[in-house]
């Protein structure tokens, strides 16, 4: 990482990513609890986001067999309530 680059989480967080291609044959990175993430046109594309994102610990890259998705709806986050959502977008 470069001076004064700092992670999109914060870097308070970095952990394991998964990378991987959806049905589409898109390339997807999205960390452990789907919280972070994106689709990339290149296995690098991808590869090169989730090393920035985790500190640049390959070790904690998997490539998954087979399809991920990506699911940035907002029934993705059950947990969170429709209230609490709304609030969060708001601040």
């Amino acid at each position: 990482m470069r001076q004064g680059e700092k992670f999109l989480s914060g870097g308070s967080d970095a952990g394991l990513f998964l990378i991987g291609q959806n049905r589409r044959g898109n390339w997807v990175a999205k960390d452990q609890h789907g919280l972070r993430g994106g689709l990339f046109v290149s296995r690098a594309a991808a590869l090169k986001f989730a090393l920035f994102e985790n500190g640049n610990r390959p070790q904690l890259v998997i490539t998954m067999p087979g399809s991920l998705e990506l699911d940035l709806s907002v029934t993705a986050y059950p947990a969170l309530a429709p209230e609490a959502y709304v609030a969060s977008l708001a601040a």
